[in-house]
């Protein structure tokens, strides 16, 4: 392959000598994976594939009228290029006009690694995940996982001067313990694997399959339930997805207000809890720009090489800012606002152990999965739990129960937290292949709903 940065120029070079576009857009993404599978306490297979997506977007304008075009393709012949160019300016002027139509970012200097290569990995960076698993697997519990590394780097070239780069290497480690018919999960994200805890991850799957050597069939119903910062995750995330200011505008989502306008102001919880994005974020840091090859409620294609800064989406319990584009913002009068690709929530000060402590009789519900919307209009999620829902009682864990499916909103959850443990970096299981950079505590809530049980084991 030529290099991302000469194959950028070439798409830009193509396309002013084609002339079937005024502006034009190209991000090249070369992409590093690493892979790495256990299963009945042997290492079974491991990979390392290498590829590039290079996608073009053309922007047709007729006076105040812009169309958009976008063509993604993984072809790295440079001999390519003209046709994808070609096809990507074509379908920008059979496109209908683009409501989120502003004038593009423009730049006169490139980002200072612009010319740098893109960093690779390799099976060698699971050495110390291995070494720990090798040791885990002449134990008693039987282990199942995988370890994945991306290292993504994106460049993003317009014709009207920008030059951004960033390189984001993504990790995770995800391990099934199991141990006659009881099975436990754990997951971590990680950027390089120098700091996953291979061994305290299998310590605490032990004792978890230790807590279900007994067992209690309990029935549908609300229980006072111990969310650890995983689960909080998966549901807090969704509620950021659903954060598009223009849906609450236009009164479709659970975060519009009754009579008209957006639920921003409207407090949610007196816990002082902050919910936020920020690419800088330590040990989270992710793409600082937009730099995305379609639009959508909250990312526009005309935004991109626009840096990304911190925002607090709730702030002290309070909903503060809804996501908008720069033409969406002017649009309803809002402030810019993007999502990045973390988010955190800050906490209180006790550990996990602490709020399990402080429970007369309740659930710790460890993993969620399948999680699905039911209602949009009050952010209603469904799905299940698996691997280790446990019943706590006075303060101790005595039990594993049986699976439910539950129905939640996480802005309901929010609503009725009684108590938040310390924020940590979490991995959340349902959305972490997406998603999976995350810092949240652990909630306490009164009465979560287990609508029905599960008959999955």
């Amino acid at each position: 392959m030529i290099a991302a940065q000469q194959a950028a120029e070439l798409v830009l070079a193509e396309a002013a000598r084609a002339g079937g576009a005024d502006e034009t857009m190209v991000l090249v993404t070369d992409t590093a994976t690493a892979a790495l599978r256990w299963a009945g306490n042997t290492m079974t297979t491991n990979g390392v594939t290498t590829s590039r997506q290079t996608t073009v977007v053309s922007i047709v304008r007729d006076g105040a009228v812009a169309r958009v075009g976008s063509l993604s393709s993984a072809e790295v012949d440079p001999d390519a290029i003209a046709a994808i160019v070609a096809a990507s300016q074509a379908a920008a002027r059979s496109a209908p006009p683009a409501r989120d139509n502003v004038a593009l970012i423009t730049a006169t200097d490139a980002d200072p690694d612009w010319d740098e290569p893109a960093p690779g990995t390799g099976a060698a960076v699971f050495a110390p995940v291995a070494a720990g698993l090798s040791r885990g697997f002449a134990g008693p519990d039987t282990l199942y996982g995988f370890a994945h590394h991306v290292v993504e780097t994106t460049w993003l070239a317009t014709s009207t001067g920008v030059r951004r780069r960033h390189s984001q290497p993504t990790g995770s480690v995800e391990i099934n313990a199991k141990h006659d018919r009881a099975s436990a999960w754990a997951g971590v994200s990680t950027r390089d694997f120098t700091d996953v805890p291979t061994e305290a991850m299998l310590a605490d799957l032990s004792m978890r399959l230790g807590w279900a050597r007994r067992t209690v069939e309990l029935p549908a119903g609300r229980y006072e339930t111990i969310m650890p910062p995983s689960t909080v995750a998966d549901m807090m995330i969704y509620l950021n997805w659903s954060m598009d200011g223009r849906g609450a505008q236009e009164g479709r989502t659970a975060l519009s207000a009754p009579g008209g306008g957006t639920r921003v102001g409207e407090k949610l919880t007196d816990l002082g809890l902050t919910m936020y994005s920020d690419p800088a974020a330590p040990g989270l840091e992710c793409e600082p720009f937009v730099a995305v090859g379609s639009s959508s409620e909250t990312s526009s294609v005309f935004d991109n090489g626009m840096s990304i800064p911190r925002v607090d989406w709730i702030r002290d319990g309070t909903i503060a800012t809804l996501s908008y584009p720069r033409a969406a913002a002017a649009e309803f009068g809002a402030p810019v606002a993007v999502p990045a690709s973390n988010l955190l929530m800050t906490g209180g000060t006790g550990e996990l152990a602490d709020l399990v402590a402080g429970t007369e009789r309740g659930l710790l519900l460890t993993t969620l999965w399948y999680i699905r919307e039911v209602d949009p209009t009050a952010l209603l999620l469904t799905g299940l739990t698996r691997d280790g829902v446990y019943l706590i009682e006075d303060g101790e864990i005595t039990a594993a129960v049986n699976n439910f499916r539950f129905n939640e909103s996480p802005l309901d959850l929010l609503r009725r937290a009684t108590e938040a443990g310390q924020t940590e970096i979490t991995l959340p299981r349902e959305w972490g292949d997406w998603f999976n950079r995350a810092a949240m505590p652990s909630l306490r809530i009164p009465d979560f709903h287990m609508s029905s049980v599960s008959q999955a084991q």
